[in-house]
């Protein structure tokens, strides 16, 4: 027990200390590199003030597979496919990053040919849903490959999704990881709590150059795969263990996913492609509204570090109440509807400067103009 001991700390320690020199050493050399890893500050989604290198996902991808090269042989065999077929989605998203010319589509697609790729190294699929219908269909391989290939791919994209800020995607990964590991430790696998805690300290040592300075940016090739690994450990928890419930792991991913849902439909509303940046999802409006509320004076860069570490909040409460009832699907399905009903509210509050739950939080274009001239007054009378 004591060696075990010995080598989760010392190759979650290499993991993470490995991905912090490679992060500070992708930002020592900036100037050799930055004509193809800078990311502009221009642009609808950008919030920083000066260019910065968003190649992050190169030390994080490092540090995993030195922390894989030192841990025990059966923690590699988990943790050596997920590397592997995490490879598509970090190359897509890094050649993004260096070249900005990557559709969102060729994206999603890689990070869905993950999935795939991790079933045809190891045989794991989703095979059960908690949901009456859908289990019967998930029951035939070829359902279940492409099931399995769609909810990669959508975890993967969410996390792309959330990374808007200072420590935004990173500690949403990082709580996430905890709470995989957390749960995996009370069903007794430490095998796959390892592999939890590499990633986690993989990702803390990019966190520690990234938040609050933002030095460093995570970029698509790190939200990539980081979303496939936090997918595919879902994947993983489900076929080892088929007491937890589907529904733990997607409520673990809570906040991401429900992000996604939340920007479909708004954007569908506004007669925008799903994949069309905006400056209104969650924590662009927290920004806005609450940091530059709390901190009027404040820099930008301190503002945006504030508003990553505000938004940890939205990704600890679902993640919490899966760990609390991992085996108990209808209290996580109202654990995901109370998860649900508390991001509309606050959505609700920022953009109409109330606390209700209605369609209305979701204008359509021809209701822009007046829900502006509502909450230009709302706003004068706060």
């Amino acid at each position: 027990m004591e060696n075990f001991i010995n080598t989760e700390l010392l190759s979650a320690f290499i993991a993470g200390s490995t991905a912090l020199l490679v992060a500070l050493l992708l930002v020592r050399t900036q100037h050799w590199h930055g004509h193809l890893s800078m990311d502009s500050d221009e642009g609808v989604q950008k919030f920083h003030t000066s260019p910065t290198p968003r190649v992050g996902g190169i030390a994080i991808a490092v540090g995993v597979v030195a922390g894989y090269l030192l841990t025990n042989p059966a923690s590699k065999t988990l943790l050596g496919p997920l590397i592997l077929a995490g490879i598509p989605a970090f190359a897509f998203g890094l050649l993004e990053d260096m070249t900005k010319r990557v559709s969102v589509r060729t994206r999603l697609l890689a990070t869905m040919g993950c999935g795939v790729l991790g079933w045809a190294i190891t045989g794991y699929s989703i095979t059960g849903a908690d949901v009456p219908g859908l289990d019967w269909l998930l029951g035939f391989t070829a359902f279940s490959v492409l099931f399995t290939a769609f909810a990669v791919g959508g975890v993967a994209n969410a996390i792309n999704i959330v990374d808007g800020f200072n420590g935004l995607a990173a500690g949403t990964v990082i709580i996430i990881l905890t709470a995989f590991g957390v749960m995996t430790i009370a069903l007794g696998d430490h095998d796959l709590a390892l592999v939890c805690l590499i990633l986690g300290c993989a990702v803390a040592g990019f966190l520690l150059v990234n938040w609050p300075l933002g030095k460093i940016f995570l970029g698509d090739g790190g939200a990539y795969f980081v979303g496939f690994a936090l997918a595919w450990l879902a994947v993983l928890i489900l076929a080892r263990h088929t007491e937890v419930s589907a529904w733990a792991p997607m409520l673990v991913c809570g906040f991401p996913i429900l992000e996604v849902l939340f920007s479909i439909v708004r954007r569908r509303r506004r007669h925008l492609s799903p994949g069309d940046p905006d400056r209104l999802h969650l924590h662009s409006l927290v920004k806005r509204r609450v940091s530059r509320a709390w901190l009027p004076h404040a820099g930008n860069l301190v503002r945006n570090s504030v508003t990553g570490a505000i938004m940890w909040l939205a990704a600890l409460v679902p993640a919490a109440i899966a760990v609390t009832w991992p085996t108990h699907t209808a209290m996580l399905v109202l654990g995901f509807v109370v998860c649900g009903l508390l991001y509309t509210a606050v959505y609700a509050r920022l953009t109409q400067f109330r606390w209700f739950w209605s369609v209305q939080t979701l204008p359509s274009d021809k209701a822009q103009p007046i829900m502006r001239s509502k909450q230009k007054e709302a706003f004068k009378k706060s």
